[in-house]
């Protein structure tokens, strides 16, 4: 008969006991799912049944939603681009069907208003050199502005300068400051220096690089204010200086900001109307958005499918130069108003 000390036999007993508080541990703990093996979950019937019928239902409301969610779009989305299908529409209409109804496909469709648009109005000019002349200042305005406004950046973001804060709070002032304020100054001063009516639109190209649009400026250092400045001290360390640590690490890194102020520099600039208007006085040099004005004959009445093709026309590179950076414009923008 084996003997057994009193020692092991409380060792043994105290081995069954913690072995069982720690089973009944183990099967009251919480463990996930996706860890949990088939022959630990035990379901009873009625649980089972319950729940899959809210799964049922839950799948349900979320297919609902889903339905809604994109009826809600689609009707929005109509909406905002009807008017651009009524305007590609139209072209192709008579005059004096345009107007008689908002059905944007033409009963009769002609080409005329085509045929019209690319004729010369107001000199020797026509909407291809009118369009030329537009973005032989719009591309210069587009880069210098880039260029300037990631410079200025990315100083406010990562440099403390005495004045700083002040210089800042003034730039931040000029936001609020509308554009129709500079006008007369502006115009003065390009005026003594002999700017106005230049062929190589001076007045338009020379100021934005001296970083003109704060809106760019501002939003170039929330995005840096996202930026690990871990990344910079390495590169430091490899021996990069400032203008290195620029060119490689901080442009890299904040490209959609970037495209998204080009995209929104390029569609200001070639929308613009006012600036030409006010220095451009040779009508050779006209760009787009006032040759589409000078199509509009006031005086033998205005052929509308003539200055809609001719507005349509315009706008074709804005248009695809949008979808072409749509990806990035859509991410630098919804970044922008989280960073910092």
């Amino acid at each position: 008969m084996p003997i057994v000390s009193i020692n092991e036999e409380d060792n043994t007993n105290k081995t069954a006991d913690s072995a069982s508080v720690e089973e009944t541990k183990y099967v009251r703990k919480p463990i996930a799912p996706s860890l949990t093996s088939k022959k630990d979950i035990i379901v009873k019937g009625p649980q089972s049944a319950e729940l899959k019928a809210a799964n049922k239902h839950l799948a349900s409301k979320r297919k609902t939603s889903t339905i809604l969610r994109y009826l809600v779009l689609t009707v929005v989305g109509l909406i905002m681009i009807y008017p651009l299908l009524w305007m590609v529409g139209a072209t192709f209409k008579e005059n004096s069907e345009i107007f008689s109804t908002m059905n944007p496909i033409p009963l009769k469709a002609t080409f005329e208003g085509y045929k019209n648009a690319v004729k010369s109005y107001g000199g020797n000019i026509n909407i291809w050199k009118a369009m030329l002349n537009t973005y032989s200042y719009v591309i210069p305005e587009v880069i210098l502005t880039i260029i300037s406004s990631v410079i200025t950046a990315y100083g406010f973001a990562r440099f403390k300068f005495i004045g700083h804060k002040p210089l800042f709070a003034i730039m931040m002032a000029m936001l609020f400051l509308p554009q129709v304020v500079l006008n007369v100054p502006q115009y003065m001063l390009f005026n003594k220096f002999g700017w106005v009516g230049s062929k190589l639109y001076l007045p338009l190209i020379v100021p934005t690089a001296f970083a003109t649009e704060t809106y760019f400026i501002f939003m170039l250092i929330q995005f840096l204010r996202g930026v690990p400045k871990e990344m910079e001290e390495a590169a430091k360390i490899d021996g990069c200086n400032t203008i290195q640590i620029l060119v490689k690490i901080i442009i890299p890194m904040i490209m959609p900001a970037i495209v998204s102020c080009a995209l929104f520099k390029f569609m200001w600039t070639s929308n613009d109307f006012i600036g030409p208007l006010l220095y451009v006085n040779t009508p050779a040099k006209y760009p787009a958005t006032i040759f589409v004005k000078l199509s509009m004959d006031s005086d033998s009445g205005f052929d509308w499918n003539r200055v809609l093709a001719t507005s349509l026309i315009s706008i074709v590179p804005n248009i695809l130069v949008f979808f072409l950076a749509q990806d990035q414009f859509v991410e630098g923008v919804s970044a922008g108003g989280v960073k910092g």
